[in-house]
């Protein structure tokens, strides 16, 4: 058996944040799995993330909310909200909580599909 690999998403979390930190837990070539901080952060107002591969994505800590391309709806998410957003979905940060940090599980899938 390999060794085993242990940590805690809430330990390690940088003190100063000043742009949104991430952090690659795994990449398999297949797979990447992607611990985010942010505090307060969001993307800019002309910024898409335009991705080639299905993410999906785990609120565990604070609150953020996420705009889609071509509607004005905000999508709120609070912690254990998850949203699975497929390759090529325009997709931007349009808030995350000033007050305190937010953490975010990514997984990023290099074979978009259903999960």
């Amino acid at each position: 058996m390999d060794a085993l690999t242990r940590g805690n998403l809430f330990e390690g979390i940088p003190a100063a944040l000043p742009d949104e930190w991430f952090q690659t837990l795994l990449d398999d070539g297949a797979t990447r799995i992607e611990r985010i901080v942010s505090l307060g952060h969001r993307s800019a107002d002309d910024f898409w993330f335009d991705q080639a591969s299905d993410e999906w994505v785990l609120l565990l800590k604070g609150g953020a909310g996420l705009a889609f391309a071509g509607t004005a709806e905000i999508t709120v998410m609070a912690p254990g909200d998850w949203l699975r957003i497929p390759a090529g979905v325009k997709h931007r940060v349009a808030w995350t909580d000033p007050d305190g940090e937010t953490v975010w599980l990514a997984v990023h899938l290099a074979h978009p599909g259903p999960i």
